[in-house]
């Protein structure tokens, strides 16, 4: 009998299972997919998960792949949030393609021991008191990490409340041979835009335009041309596309991380719309906290109601997320003169410090604190970034968790 089943291997997936391997389970990892996926949908590793990656000597390569960029955008406002003024040894957005992530933490799970079976849709997902069935396959738990239309999900009959897609948006990744200045974005009348740089002197193209609201349509290069013109009045020396696609702004979120020896996580357990690369994030932190849960609770060190924890530190920050993209939602669809006003306003209040700081934590994960008792210092993160000594002189001593928050020793 396997310790763990986790069904998806995507960036979820993949940390989730490094994670219990580390943690001395046994871990097999069925994708439905053949091979790792060509094109990336994410593009963006934010500074907290940096810190996770590192703490696993996972961050390097990617590093060394990828594209810092100082600064990063909230609904394709004006102001930019200054990610320069983070309190972390990553104090930037890092640029990296999905599938070099992806590649990375393959390898690092493979080299735990984490079994990858490729090419095996899960169809049949029983739950019993003391084991699960996967597909005939018998485990201690198994993990849905299959993403948005999760298989386990359904099967265990939770339920993903939510908001249905009332927008949609595109993402490219082009070759242009003429690309505007950094951290540039346009909002007007004919749609919105904003161009990152990307590796392999690639741009990651995305906006919203208001002719083409069908997610099913066909999106040929000619569309996206069609489309920079109408917004810029020119195309920017677009030579091709490598990679197009439409999606909405559905957002949603199980109504339960854990029925019995079923649990959820990354987009399986919550989504939303994608704009300011948070997703992947917030999937591998996901991930990390429920590892280490996972982990003690099999071994026997911890009850099974200790992985309650897990939802009820991770929900909170989902809804956070779900929160703030709605409200990026708003703003770079905001096309009208009165949406204009609107975004006007907006940046001249995230362009004060205070403001553009707490957005920045936000984005980059920084923000999150979990509860830590009564007798814990408040502000842990700081004393963790700074890298103080513990236990601090006068306080009662401190525990830093494997997912790298603090906990008091009792």
């Amino acid at each position: 009998m396997e310790d763990v089943i986790v069904v998806g291997a995507g960036p979820t997936g993949l940390w989730l299972s490094a994670e219990l391997a580390l943690a001395g389970l046994s871990v097999t990892v069925l994708e439905r997919r053949p091979a790792p996926a060509e094109f990336s949908k994410a593009m963006g590793v934010h500074a907290r998960t940096l810190e996770v990656l590192a703490m696993r000597g996972v961050a390097e390569p990617l590093l060394k792949a990828g594209k810092p960029l100082p600064t990063w955008h909230w609904g394709f406002l004006p102001s930019r949030l200054d990610l320069t003024a983070l309190d972390t040894p990553y104090p930037f957005m890092l640029a990296v393609p999905q599938t070099r992530t992806e590649a990375a933490l393959e390898e690092h799970a493979l080299r735990l021991g984490v079994r990858i079976e490729r090419g095996h849709p899960v169809g049949a997902v029983h739950a019993y008191d003391d084991h699960v069935v996967v597909d005939g396959v018998e485990a201690r738990y198994v993990v849905g990490a299959d993403g948005g239309g999760s298989a386990v999900r359904k099967a265990a009959g939770i339920g993903f409340p939510g908001t249905g897609g009332s927008v949609v948006a595109f993402v490219a990744d082009a070759v242009l041979d003429d690309p505007p200045p950094p951290g540039f974005s346009v909002v007007g009348p004919a749609g919105s835009l904003i161009l990152a740089p990307a590796p392999g002197g690639r741009f990651r193209v995305a906006g919203y335009d208001p002719q083409h609201q069908d997610t099913a349509a066909p999106f040929p290069v000619e569309d996206l041309r069609d489309f920079l013109i109408r917004v810029t009045g020119g195309d920017f020396g677009l030579r091709e596309a490598y990679w197009l696609s439409r999606f909405g702004n559905a957002t949603r979120m199980a109504s339960a991380y854990r029925a019995g020896r079923v649990l959820l996580a990354g987009d399986a357990a919550h989504i939303h719309f994608p704009t300011g690369g948070v997703g992947l994030n917030t999937g591998i932190q996901d991930a990390m906290n429920l590892g280490w849960k996972l982990a003690a609770v099999i071994r026997g060190e911890a009850p099974s109601t200790f992985l309650d924890t897990y939802e009820s530190e991770r929900r909170p920050v989902s809804e956070a997320v779900a929160a703030d993209t709605q409200a990026q939602t708003v703003l770079l669809t905001a096309i009208t003169p009165e949406g204009a006003a609107l975004r006007a306003a907006v940046s001249a209040m995230v362009a004060q410090p205070g403001i553009n700081l707490g957005l920045a934590q936000q984005i980059s994960g920084l923000s999150v604190a979990y509860p830590s008792g009564g007798r814990a210092p408040a502000s842990t993160f700081p004393l963790l970034h700074a890298g103080r000594p513990i236990p601090l002189p006068g306080d009662e001593s401190l525990l830093i968790r494997p997912d790298g928050y603090l906990r008091p020793r009792y």
